[in-house]
C-alpha cells in the first residue's frame, strides 16, 4: 500500500512560494532607497521665536527675557478679561454636561466637571493662569452669564461653590 506523500514538485513549489513571500516581506521592511549616503536626521518642527520690543521690557538692555524672569502674570489675562465669548463657551460646555453629572454621582461628576473646566481653559489660552490665581473666576463667570446652569451644576456636584470643586489648577 502506498502512503500519500506530497510529490517533489509540490514540495518545491511550496518552498519556492515561501521563499518568494519571505523575500517580498523582507524587501517591504527595508527602508534602503538605494542611496548609500548617510541618512539625514528626522526633521524637527520649527521652534517659534519671539523678539521682545523695548516697550515690552523697558528696563532691560536688548536682552531676551529668560524663562525664569517671566511669571504667569506676564501672560495671563486679568480676571475681567475673560471674553464674553469665552464665558458663553463655559456656560454651553457646562450646560451640555449637567445631565451626565446628575447621572454619574457626585464623585465621578466632580472629576468630569474638572475635565470640562480644564478643556475650557485650554481652548481659551491664558484662562488657566487666571483660574490658578483665583478659582472663583468660574463662579464669577457663571453667576454673571448663566446662573441657572451654575445652580444646576452645584446641585449635581453637591457643592456650595464651583471653585471648591476644582483640582489641578495649581
Amino acid at each position: 500500500m502506498r502512503t500519500s506523500h506530497p510529490s517533489h514538485r509540490t514540495v518545491r513549489a511550496r518552498l519556492a512560494v515561501g521563499v518568494i513571500l519571505a523575500a517580498a516581506l523582507l524587501s517591504a521592511c527595508n527602508d534602503d532607497s538605494g542611496d548609500d549616503q548617510a541618512t539625514t536626521p528626522p526633521m524637527q518642527p520649527p521652534v517659534p521665536t519671539m523678539t521682545p520690543t523695548d516697550r515690552d521690557y523697558p528696563d532691560r538692555d536688548d536682552r531676551t527675557p529668560d524663562a525664569d524672569d517671566r511669571t504667569p502674570d506676564d501672560e495671563a489675562p486679568a480676571v475681567d478679561e475673560v471674553s464674553p465669548a469665552a464665558a458663553d463657551q463655559l456656560c454651553d460646555m457646562m450646560r451640555a454636561d449637567i445631565g451626565t453629572w446628575q447621572e454619574q454621582g457626585t464623585t465621578v461628576a466632580r472629576v468630569t466637571f474638572n475635565g470640562t473646566v480644564h478643556n475650557w481653559a485650554a481652548q481659551n489660552e491664558g484662562i488657566n493662569v487666571v483660574i490658578i490665581r483665583d478659582r472663583s473666576i468660574v463662579d464669577t463667570v457663571t453667576i454673571q452669564n448663566c446662573p441657572d446652569v451654575r445652580d444646576q451644576a452645584l446641585d449635581a456636584l453637591d457643592l456650595s461653590d464651583l471653585a471648591s470643586g476644582l483640582v489641578g489648577f495649581n
